[in-house]
């Protein structure tokens, strides 16, 4: 992998995304909103306060159960007993996390249709869709590693890091 070119994601552009979110969603009116960690802790406190929302915070990548399997569990109860739910994440890169909350929501018996994602970034190449995004992308012509507001209070070696885990994403 070449040089990596990190793109800041600006705070304006996380507001207007988050309004662009809360605009798309009026019409389905969902009833939860879950924060993915730790990349869609910080749009969905935003779009909580924005739309007068409660918020619920997942974290299924730690692999602590407590944190994510235990909760999905519930969550998936919640769309059982209607509730719909929004889950928020930063981007939609790979699809990976995506994947695994839909794979592991279905495992609990939640009901597809009372779920949906929304992202500030969707890369049009992921392996899923989201049902509302701010803003997108293309991987296979825009390589950029965007760095988030929250992000860029990271040492330069951390989000090197970050950037390099997954090489086909930037190649």
């Amino acid at each position: 992998m070449g040089e990596i070119v990190f793109t800041h994601f600006a705070h304006e552009q996380l507001v207007a995304g988050v309004h662009a979110i809360a605009e798309a969603v009026a019409e389905w009116s969902p009833t939860l909103l879950v924060g993915v960690g730790r990349g869609g802790l910080t749009p969905a406190v935003y779009l909580s306060h924005r739309i007068g929302l409660p918020l619920v915070s997942i974290d299924h990548s730690t692999r602590i159960a407590q944190f994510g399997e235990a909760l999905v569990a519930v969550l998936a109860q919640r769309t059982r007993d209607g509730e719909r739910l929004l889950f928020v994440e930063d981007i939609n890169d790979s699809g990976k996390t995506i994947g695994e909350l839909r794979a592991a929501l279905a495992a609990q018996g939640a009901v597809a249709g009372q779920v949906r994602f929304a992202v500030l970034l969707d890369n049009v190449r992921s392996s899923q869709r989201i049902d509302y995004g701010a803003q997108t992308i293309d991987r296979a012509v825009q390589k950029d590693w965007f760095v988030f507001p929250w992000e860029a209070m990271a040492p330069q070696t951390s989000l090197d890091k970050d950037a390099r885990e997954v090489p086909d994403r930037l190649a």
